[in-house]
């Protein structure tokens, strides 16, 4: 299951009763059309991955480096297996809170590198995530799929509630889990070893939900918030 919108925004904006989950399959299906349908229109991935990508070198530009995708964080460098400095390189665009699209390099550039990290869009990365206001019940085993939590139906940091929501992206320290069931009698989680896109991001994927849900599949028409989104290819 991949949305990155949760079912509990779409339940909202569809005004449904908390007691009506009778069309929640049908919700989450619609949800992973609408993912889909945005992230291959925009040629972009809202929801972060940690990853190695390949990144061929090019002649013709030799101190720098065009990223195969959105990278919000830097990990690693290697070349030939060999790790290169972090400190030699400069990312493009330098704003902390956008995805960098280049890497300018201190005298390693022009040959192809192998670049491990945190690969995604979103354009407030550093406020992405929200404090759940809960905490584990027992430590988490690394293979577990489910998660004992203190209280899934309170609310978060912010005031939202409930604090964790079907299709939910979670972080543990470094680790990446999706929620996919939710146990409120016994308060555990069952979730996908594994942020939620900007709030623009959200309730696009919700609207393109609902018109799935009322009209059938989308069209491919040219649609300017989606060409505002696209990546271009450098």
């Amino acid at each position: 299951m991949y949305t990155i919108a949760t079912l509990q925004d779409l339940r909202r904006h569809l005004q449904l009763a908390p007691s009506d989950a009778s069309a929640d399959d049908d919700l989450l299906r619609g949800l992973q059309e609408a993912s889909h349908y945005l992230e291959s229109n925009t040629q972009r991935r809202y929801c972060p991955r940690q990853t190695t990508l390949d990144a061929p070198g090019d002649a013709s530009a030799p101190d720098q480096v065009i990223l195969p995708d959105d990278l919000l964080e830097l990990h690693t460098l290697h070349h030939d297996g060999v790790a290169i400095d972090l400190g030699r390189v400069r990312r493009i665009p330098q704003d902390p809170d956008m995805p960098a699209s280049v890497l300018q390099l201190d005298g390693a550039a022009g040959v192809a590198l192998s670049i491990s990290g945190l690969w995604g869009w979103h354009d407030r990365w550093r406020s992405a995530w929200c404090d759940s206001g809960d905490a584990l019940g027992s430590a988490a085993d690394a293979s577990a799929s489910t998660i004992a939590v203190a209280n899934v139906d309170g609310a978060d940091a912010i005031g939202a509630s409930p604090r964790f929501q079907v299709g939910q992206l979670l972080r543990i320290v470094d680790e990446y889990l999706r929620v996919t069931e939710i146990d409120s009698a016994g308060n555990t989680l069952t979730v996908l070893r594994g942020v939620q896109g900007t709030i623009a991001i959200v309730d696009m994927v919700v609207r393109y939900s609902e018109l799935l849900l009322r009209s059938g599949p989308l069209d491919a028409a040219p649609n300017p918030q989606l060409e505002r989104l696209r990546r271009l290819r450098l």
